[in-house]
């Protein structure tokens, strides 16, 4: 449903913001990486890179499906996929070691 409000419709000025949003979100999975990095003084890929790569690339994949770009879509759901195994390992490793810990 579009909402004529002069230049731009509600739902294209909608679907701008999402698009904006998620690259805001995929955007900040670097400042994050290249903050912790610095702190660290080594690269460091925290857990919190990849929920805004989640979050980014599910938004951005929303977008891409308005969009109806098959180029983008697929890059997008690619990424998602990629984005959900690593948090899956992450996860799994982190549980592992609340059972086990390490001695060192």
């Amino acid at each position: 449903m579009n909402i004529d409000l002069g230049f731009f419709s509600f739902t294209l000025t909608a679907w701008l913001a999402i698009g904006f949003l998620g690259q805001g979100l995929f955007s900040m999975r670097f400042i994050i990486q290249w903050l912790v990095s610095e702190k660290a003084k080594k690269s460091v890929i925290p857990m919190a890179f990849w929920y805004f790569s989640l979050a980014g690339g599910t938004t951005l994949f929303a977008y891409a499906c308005y969009k109806e770009d098959p180029v983008f879509i697929l890059g997008q759901g690619l990424g998602v996929f990629i984005y959900l195994r690593n948090i899956y390992f992450l996860l799994k490793e982190k549980r592992a070691k609340e059972v086990i810990p390490d001695p060192n």
